[in-house]
């Protein structure tokens, strides 16, 4: 089943995270994931939010992110994500079957 993971990014050491921005579609490109959003100007619409950017991905399935979130490609440069941004990732399943 289709996965979809968003995550929002609240940047607190901007060159730190550029690190990361700058290797982060090399590393995504060689996985099965299909970059759909990521924006530093998403807004609001409801609740509060404070964040600087939002990202939404998708996967085929929970294996395939899975297979690209714990990679040691990705996890080689997901440090300076997390030494440059707080972020918060939350993954849901598509409807119906993949």
């Amino acid at each position: 089943m289709t996965v979809y993971a968003i995550a929002t990014i609240k940047i607190k050491d901007r060159a730190e995270y550029d690190k990361y921005d700058a290797q982060f579609m090399g590393v995504f490109e060689k996985f099965k994931g299909k970059l759909l959003a990521a924006d530093f100007s998403a807004k609001t619409v409801q609740g509060e939010w404070n964040g600087d950017r939002a990202v939404i991905m998708q996967f085929p399935d929970k294996r395939a992110f899975l297979e690209w979130a714990m990679s040691e490609e990705y996890q080689t440069i997901a440090k300076h994500r997390d030494a440059g941004a707080d972020v918060t990732v939350v993954l849901a399943n598509g409807l119906g079957a993949a």
